[in-house]
């Protein structure tokens, strides 16, 4: 039996896309470099340290701990500042309201902490999550499945008896390797013949389709 679902931030609960690609942007101006909004978004959910790895290293640009610590701390501060550009996507807020009292609830995000509850109280939804870790209290990024243990241990549910809503490859397979079970939502980046590649338990268009979801995790 189910006791509890963790959900991820970026892509499957908000709508953060435009947020992040241009404050990813932005910052690798700052030194010269100029990158795609493809290339950030198919890292999304992976870390933003690891995106600025990639993105430096990719341009053939040398960097140590220092400058990706500065950079995200550019980014945290870029994002905050467009934080009324994220949206919750639609069914959203009505799924969190439908599994309030019947399950632990939890998010679980690869985002950083200050940006997350920036969000959580300028849309007064704190307490819809009895936990919320974030990329701050892992060591290792998805698809590493620690953060959804690490959820899971907090929540005092095992693994085999959580749901993990995710948007990405990457989150899916973490949530596998977990031994947890997954929805993919295809408000992402990615296609259907891709997540279903990563092999969900199941895979709905939107949060909008909130009476499957609930069949699912509350089965």
């Amino acid at each position: 039996m189910t006791c509890a679902v963790l959900f991820d931030w970026d892509g499957t609960l908000a709508d953060t896309r435009e947020v992040i690609v241009a404050t990813f942007q932005e910052v690798s101006r700052s030194v010269g470099v100029s990158v795609s909004a493809e290339f950030i978004e198919r890292r999304i959910g992976t870390g933003a340290a690891q995106t600025f790895r990639d993105i430096l290293q990719t341009a053939g640009k040398p960097f140590d701990d220092e400058l990706i610590k500065r950079f995200l701390e550019k980014k945290i501060q870029a994002e905050m500042s467009m934080s009324r550009k994220v949206k919750l996507f639609p069914g959203a807020l009505t799924l969190l309201e439908a599994l309030q009292g019947k399950i632990g609830i939890a998010l679980a995000s690869m985002n950083n902490r200050a940006v997350i509850e920036d969000l959580l109280n300028a849309m007064n939804i704190r307490d819809c999550f009895e936990v919320t870790l974030t990329v701050e209290e892992v060591s290792k990024f998805k698809p590493d499945p620690e953060i959804f243990l690490k959820t899971a241990s907090k929540l005092k549910c095992p693994p085999a008896n959580c749901v993990v809503v995710e948007d990405s490859i990457f989150g899916v397979q973490a949530a596998k390797a977990a031994e947890m079970n997954c929805i993919a939502v295809l408000t992402g980046v990615y296609k259907r013949e891709e997540l279903e590649a990563a092999n969900p338990g199941l895979i709905v268009d939107s949060l909008t389709e909130k009476q499957k979801i609930l069949d699912f995790i509350l089965k």
